[in-house]
């Protein structure tokens, strides 16, 4: 038979094991559990994402972008954006221009006037070939005198009005049927100056054409002379008579001007053109300017193509009328 004591220890051992393995396990358990969670709480991870009923569906057509809650707004840029504005860069203020000296290694400044222009394009065009500053006096009423104006002025070179005035020889020396008569008043005068100017609105000045009568006479150039005050233009007393006071009367109203020094070409040959141009270059030398005019006649013409690209040379400068005007 069994012994009973033996088998009541039995029992009470085997009681005993159970107790200790389910604390143990207990144990294990709960340190495995504190180890699981252990990660989540030191990298700060969230313990759930987000849902996606969170993120609102986009409408066709739309230009908006979903939001979700995890995400700030994106501005609106269907609207315009405000316009920038921008400060005007400051003018510049350009220094008045003053007129140009005399070029290094020249001595004197020289103007030729060239008389009697506008019956022919093909004598402006063989004098602007020469390709040195001249200015052309145009006779108002000859056959090509807007197209001599226009020709000029495209090709930058300086224009004036010659205006034919009476002659000590007229009738029998020929004048323009539009010329200025010492028997004309004082209105007449002006309105037939001011109709001259209007024809050409690109002259710079004017000058006479023959006019030994009539530059003369006081009352009669001053008659001319307020027209080109009023109208801001010079005057170059040809000087057709010793006697002219041209110069002398628009001095005296205030009107810009000067006189010529040499006549070119009273002969046409070439040697007495060549000539009388060096007479004009001494002057220039000498004076520290001079104004000389001559005619577009042939011989005048192959002399001064001739001549006048070498007048650098000769310590001159070759310039516009209205540069010596005063």
């Amino acid at each position: 038979m069994a012994n009973p004591a033996r088998n009541k220890n039995r029992n009470k051992l085997s009681g005993s094991r159970k107790a200790t393995l389910i604390v143990l396990f207990l144990v294990i358990s709960a340190v495995a559990g504190y180890f699981l969670l252990l990660p989540a709480k030191k990298t700060g991870e969230p313990q759930h994402k987000p849902m996606l009923t969170d993120v609102k569906p986009v409408v066709p057509g739309s230009s908006t972008i979903p939001q979700t809650g995890m995400t700030k707004p994106l501005p609106d840029v269907s609207q315009p954006l405000p316009t920038v504005q921008k400060e005007p860069p400051p003018q510049t203020v350009l220094p008045k221009t003053k007129k140009p000296g005399l070029m290094p290694g020249t001595s004197g400044r020289l103007a030729i006037i060239i008389d009697d222009m506008g019956s022919s394009i093909a004598e402006v065009r063989s004098l602007a070939a020469i390709n040195v500053p001249l200015t052309f006096a145009i006779i108002p009423g000859l056959r090509a005198d807007k197209e001599v104006a226009a020709y000029a002025a495209s090709h930058n070179f300086e224009t004036m009005i010659h205006v034919p005035m009476q002659s000590k020889g007229w009738p029998t020396i020929r004048l323009e049927a539009n010329g200025l008569l010492v028997s004309m008043a004082e209105d007449d005068l002006q309105e037939m100056v001011s109709g001259f100017i209007s024809q050409f609105p690109g002259a710079v000045g004017v000058n006479n054409h023959m006019g030994s009568e009539f530059t003369e006479q006081e009352d009669k150039m001053v008659a001319v002379l307020q027209v080109l005050k009023k109208k801001n233009l010079f005057f170059i007393d040809s000087v057709t008579s010793p006697k002219s006071v041209g110069l002398r009367m628009a001095q005296k109203i205030g009107v810009k001007s000067a006189r010529r020094n040499v006549f070119l070409d009273n002969e046409q040959k070439r040697s007495y053109i060549l000539g009388q141009l060096n007479q004009a270059v001494r002057l220039a030398r000498k004076n520290g300017s001079a104004i000389a005019i001559c005619h577009p006649h042939p011989a005048t013409i192959a002399a001064l193509s001739a001549a006048l690209p070498e007048l650098a040379g000769q310590g001159v400068q070759l310039v516009p009328v209205s540069l010596l005007v005063k």
